[in-house]
């Protein structure tokens, strides 16, 4: 740990700090997350971008009397370091350790919780209303991407504080990319700002010369406002955010810590909403993570030399699965196209881009448009791929059921992520589209157990065109359980009997059938056959195979990486009801409350969703 940052005990230690001090803590806060990221892993490129910015922000605001509220919160690391958590920073993201989130209960300068974008600016104005109608006196920030900027809800909480006119500080944190390289019309705006100097040196000149104009009048001070925005609407077409109601400063070098000082100082005195332009690099003082800023979003734990990962398989990963497929079957099928929220690479869908760009859309982080983009493609002949995470999916749920399901429009969500995710925690785990979903009329739903079995739903999903239907499908790398299965052809609502035992039978869906596989063997083993049932589908449920496997046994097991509420499980548990089974019912899933980060295979083990639980489960019964 640096000679400065082993000092910082919290935002106080800070105060007495002189420039020449503060950049060398920002070079030691970078090494510092460096060196922890790459053995615990962890968002390390937006982290690396935002060091001076939230130096400056804690040197001049009073934490947690100012309230800084984050978006995303992926970029919190460094706040969390100078919050009084560094010596416990080597917990990041570990199970019982630090969230690579902010977290209420973890500090009272984490002042609300996010994992999704775009939030941050609605919040703030929450406090923002708060202050003002309680009669309290402190500055509200809101810090925001260039990226989460895109989605229409940060839209709508500045069209309310200009119509307010609310004091509070935005923070646009502008590093021209979200996870991928951001797209859209605003991202084009932001560029001609980054790229307008002359402007904001004359707006500088312009200002400077109001300013020094003795009190003559409020109509010639007038003028001079009107001739200081015309001057903004010669150099840079629009001027949005202060059309929107806001005090525009900026964009100001964003690792310049005496600049980012003077800034926030002035948007201090500012009576209203500011939005405060800041222009930085994502990745910075890294060069790996500087050249590859996507690749470094979310780092898996690396060597900091090379910058490569330290766990490497040969394994392909269920996006990529994804991806390829897609741009195989779009070969031969003009109608195939797909949609990313700012996803691409994560979704597995760069080479679908390679083969087929005119056939491809990111829409940004606007999932609710993604989805009725896709219903608009859908309704006009074409067959959309939406691909985008479980936990991002529930963002557009409106739009899936009013704009997809009611026109029965055939629309295939991709749904990457499902279940367990691991180590960013309860904002990331996809353990809710099962329940989300399968409610909804005219929803399809499927979920693969390995790799050449997503395929074939792949391919059967092109060819269906009944109504909309989603493929949900796991984190990370994909397995082969042909020793289990006779390859047939997806036929539509029919599940798979794996294993033909007696008793006790498990019916088990997408990730959990491969650890169902894994039962059956330990079973074995010790002279007990269990009955093991590929469900394939979620929605509709294989009635006829379902019932004759209650008629044969006395217990039956629901096996999902769900909520246990309104899952796959509960799906079940009504058909037997409905039918009168009188045998043992029970369901493994989720429980019914949020789930802590750590690595997916401890939390698996600690909800006994993992093959030791299931056994021991099997023996007591």
């Amino acid at each position: 740990m640096g000679e400065i940052l082993n000092k910082i005990e919290n935002t106080r230690s800070l105060k007495n700090l002189n420039i020449f001090e503060m950049n060398k803590l920002a070079s030691e806060i970078r090494e510092f997350i460096i060196e922890t990221v790459s053995l615990t892993g962890g968002h390390l490129a937006s982290n690396l971008g935002i060091v001076e910015l939230t130096i400056a922000l804690h040197k001049v605001f009073e934490s947690p009397k100012d309230k800084i509220i984050w978006d995303v919160g992926h970029q919190a690391y460094v706040h969390k370091i100078l919050t009084g958590r560094k010596d416990d920073f080597h917990t990041l993201r570990q199970f019982e350790g630090i969230s690579g989130f902010p977290k209420r209960s973890e500090s009272p300068h984490d002042l609300f919780e996010t994992g999704h974008s775009s939030t941050s600016i609605s919040a703030g104005m929450g406090y923002a209303l708060a202050r003002d109608l309680k009669k309290e006196d402190h500055e509200v920030i809101s810090v925001i991407g260039d990226g989460a900027m895109t989605a229409g809800m940060a839209f709508e909480a500045m069209n309310h504080i200009g119509d307010l006119g609310t004091k509070q500080i935005v923070v646009l944190n502008d590093n021209e990319m979200s996870i991928s390289q951001n797209v859209g019309g605003l991202s084009k705006y932001l560029n001609e700002i980054r790229t307008a100097p002359t402007y904001f040196r004359m707006k500088e000149d312009v200002e400077s010369i109001l300013n020094s104009i003795p009190a003559i009048g409020k109509k010639v001070f007038k003028t001079a406002e009107r001739a200081k925005d015309s001057v903004k609407y010669f150099f840079v077409p629009g001027m949005l955010f202060e059309d929107l109601g806001f005090k525009y400063l900026g964009p100001v070098d964003g690792h310049n810590i005496k600049e980012l000082m003077n800034v926030m100082e002035r948007a201090k005195k500012v009576n209203g909403p500011t939005l405060v332009h800041i222009l930085t690099k994502k990745g910075k003082g890294y060069n790996p993570a500087e050249n590859n800023p996507d690749k470094y979003h979310s780092a898996s734990a690396f060597d900091i030399k090379t910058g490569k990962p330290l766990k490497k398989s040969d394994k392909v990963k269920y996006s990529n699965v994804f991806g390829e497929t897609i741009s195989k079957l779009a070969e031969k099928n003009d109608k195939i196209v797909a949609i990313t929220a700012a996803m691409p690479a994560g979704t597995g869908l760069t080479k679908f881009i390679e083969k087929h760009p005119d056939r491809f859309f990111d829409v940004g982080i606007a999932e609710q448009h993604g989805v009725t983009l896709a219903a608009g493609l859908a309704a006009d002949g074409l067959k959309p791929f939406f691909a985008v995470y479980s936990t991002f999916l529930q963002r557009g749920y409106d739009q899936v059921l009013h704009d997809v399901c009611i026109q029965k429009l055939p629309v295939v969500f991709g749904i990457d992520r499902a279940g367990l995710v691991g180590n960013d925690g309860e904002t990331h785990h996809g353990v809710f589209d099962l329940s989300y979903l399968s409610h909804l009329p005219n929803m399809t739903i499927m979920a693969p157990k390995d790799e050449f079995e997503f395929k074939e739903m792949i391919e059967f999903s092109t060819k269906y065109n009944e109504g909309p239907i989603a493929i949900r499908y796991p984190r990370g790398f994909s397995c082969d359980l042909k020793d289990y299965s006779n390859r047939d052809k997806i036929s539509y609502g029919k599940a798979e009997i794996l294993n033909q035992g007696n008793d006790i039978a498990i019916i088990a869906i997408g990730k959990m059938v491969e650890f169902g596989c894994e039962v059956v063997n330990r079973l074995k083993s010790e002279d007990k056959n269990i009955t093991l049932v590929n469900g394939r589908f979620v929605k509709p449920l294989d009635e006829d195979l379902i019932l004759n496997i209650a008629k044969n046994h006395k217990t039956i097991i629901t096996y999902e990486d769900n909520a246990i509420i309104g899952g796959f499980g509960s799906m079940v548990n009504d058909l037997l009801i409905k039918n009168g089974y009188d045998g043992v019912v029970k369901n493994i899933g989720v429980p019914d409350h949020f789930i802590e980060h750590g690595s997916v295979d401890k939390l698996y083990s600690l909800y006994n969703m993992d093959v030791n639980g299931v056994v021991k489960l099997i023996k007591e019964l």
